[in-house]
């Protein structure tokens, strides 16, 4: 069984410092707020990163985080600090592995190693943020690379060990992440292990763009993290179901790092460590997780009481691999050996329908996508779309057609193909 670290926001908040402090002397000067901005502290505070890295190391962990998990542009841009982000990340990085090897240098025989964090951003690529314009986007697949394969250079650079695509709230960002990273090391010639934890964002059992656990694994399994699992949103005793979910089809490793329960009216978290520790506990005794850790309001006291209680277990065995081609919508969709056929709708096709052409031309989008709802409805289990027609804007098109089809769940339940 490995241990992750806790909390980095909430214990920074402990320290109770002002907008001077986030600032420091070298941005003294600056004329916007950037109280709040945490990756910030590795430039202007980084004894205060670095005592939180060593307080967690000294309470046990085998692995932490970077203090990164906004360092992209995207984010940094809500702070004006977007030309910050490659120097945010290698700092954080750097101060990691600092901490890290001071450990090895200690107790060499129990190797600790850095994960740079690479966040979620403030934005979504699956979900329109204007209620009234379903296909409407503020952020696209392209510019999520782009900020996602910056942020890998410098962490790698700065000294991390493995990539930690974290708090995956939207499956779109996390696979403009994976293509990022995985050019990022066709670019240096080398790889590092990919790390990939989702968050579960309520009782419905679902992320926040809407996946069951297993159709999340299904989304991202391609990239061959070393360990996949949930973490955030949720405290250990209301995400063990889930994590037990994925731990039941996970080819790999599995990882849980819960909050310390909910927030009170507060803000504040109130789980004490023996509480989440038992919780966590309870993982270990029923054998769904090799990697485990604390999120928000998880502290030092916390991991190192998760450590005392759940060493003693051994940890997830990986279950038989089973082949079968893993697909999913907001649903996993699974084809085995045994599987007597599969129901494609191809009505959604330019060039195969006159009628769904018809629509497309003329942006009848709404009676579009009856045409895929019915074939849903009617038993496809896979909806094809072709937009390749010599009339039409196709990729435009296409874009528009499938970010509305997110929208609707009765539609996007199942997979699509093109």
């Amino acid at each position: 069984m490995l241990f992750l670290d806790g909390a980095m926001g909430t214990e920074i908040q402990n320290y109770k410092l002002t907008e001077g402090d986030y600032c420091g002397a070298r941005f003294a000067d600056i004329t916007n707020d950037v109280k709040g901005n945490n990756d910030l502290l590795v430039l202007t505070q980084p004894d205060i990163i670095s005592a939180i890295h060593k307080n967690y190391l000294e309470a046990g962990a085998d692995i932490i985080e970077t203090n990164s998990f906004n360092g992209t542009q995207i984010s940094m841009a809500d702070y004006r600090m977007e030309h910050l982000a490659y120097e945010i990340n290698k700092q954080a990085a750097h101060l990691a592995r600092l901490a890290c090897d001071e450990y090895n240098a200690k107790t060499p025989d129990k190797p600790r190693f850095v994960a740079g964090g690479i966040g979620p951003t403030s934005r979504t690529c699956s979900i329109s943020p204007d209620v009234n314009d379903p296909a409407f986007r503020n952020v696209t697949f392209d510019e999520l690379v782009d900020n996602y394969t910056e942020s890998a250079l410098a962490l790698i650079e700065g000294g991390a060990d493995i990539l930690l695509i974290e708090t995956v709230f939207d499956t779109l960002n996390a696979k403009a992440a994976i293509f990022a990273v995985t050019g990022v090391f066709e670019k240096i010639g080398f790889e590092l292990p990919i790390m990939i934890s989702g968050t579960i964002t309520d009782a419905s059992g679902r992320t926040l763009s809407g996946q069951t656990a297993e159709a999340f694994y299904n989304s991202v399994r391609h990239a061959k993290p070393i360990w996949i699992g949930f973490n955030c949103a949720l405290g250990a005793d209301a995400l063990k179901p889930h994590i037990k979910s994925l731990s039941d089809v996970c080819e790999t490793f599995v990882s849980a790092h819960p909050n310390a329960g909910l927030p009170n009216e507060f803000g504040e978290y109130d789980e004490t460590a023996i509480e989440t520790a038992t919780m966590v506990q309870g993982f270990a005794k029923s054998g769904i997780v090799n990697i485990v850790g604390g999120c928000c309001g998880t502290t030092p006291e916390h991991i190192q009481t998760i450590v005392e209680m759940v060493s003693p277990y051994p940890p997830r065995k990986l279950p038989e691999y089973v082949p079968a081609c893993r697909l999913s919508g907001l649903e996993p969709f699974n084809i085995t050996r045994d599987g007597l056929f599969v129901n494609v709708g191809e009505r959604t096709n330019v060039t195969g329908s006159k009628k769904f052409l018809r629509l497309i031309k003329n942006e009848e989008y709404s009676e579009a996508l009856d045409v895929a709802r019915d074939q849903v409805e009617g038993g496809a289990q896979i909806v094809d779309i072709n937009m390749d027609e010599a009339m039409l804007d196709s990729k435009q098109a296409m874009i528009h057609f499938v970010n509305l089809i997110a929208s609707e769940p009765d539609i996007s339940r199942v997979p699509l193909i093109d």
